[in-house]
């Protein structure tokens, strides 16, 4: 992700490596979105205190659950236009809890769905 939104064409991050279903079309809409408001994010994202929250192994894809804090705090956003940090919400939450299902593919696990809570942690 941290490429995806780092490119404004769009197009770095291999990010269908990592992501399927709706977490790949909601990443590569998200991304547009913010590239058509002339924005790209720089810097890391961080990923904490990840828990498997629920598994089903016995799928015939095996699929697990996994909360985390997600920590947004040292991405910055950029107008691409002006070169300056974009206005941000001051109540902005920069550390997070998210939500995702991952599922086991021939080629690796794949996010599938990514849902952030909206709380922080």
């Amino acid at each position: 992700m941290e490429k995806l939104y780092a490119d404004i064409t769009g197009e770095a991050g291999d990010i269908d490596r990592y992501a399927a279903s709706t977490a790949l079309s909601s990443a590569r809409s998200d991304a547009k979105s913010v590239h058509d408001r002339h924005l790209v994010h720089t810097g890391d994202v961080s990923v904490l205190n990840t828990t498997a929250t629920a598994a089903d192994l016995q799928r015939k894809i095996p699929n697990v659950q996994l909360t985390s804090c997600l920590d947004i705090s040292r991405w910055k956003v950029m107008n691409t236009k002006t070169g300056k940090p974009a206005a941000l919400p001051s109540g902005r939450l920069t550390k997070f809890v998210a939500v995702s299902t991952v599922e086991r593919w021939p080629k690796g696990w794949r996010v599938i769905r990514n849902e952030p809570q909206g709380k922080p942690c």
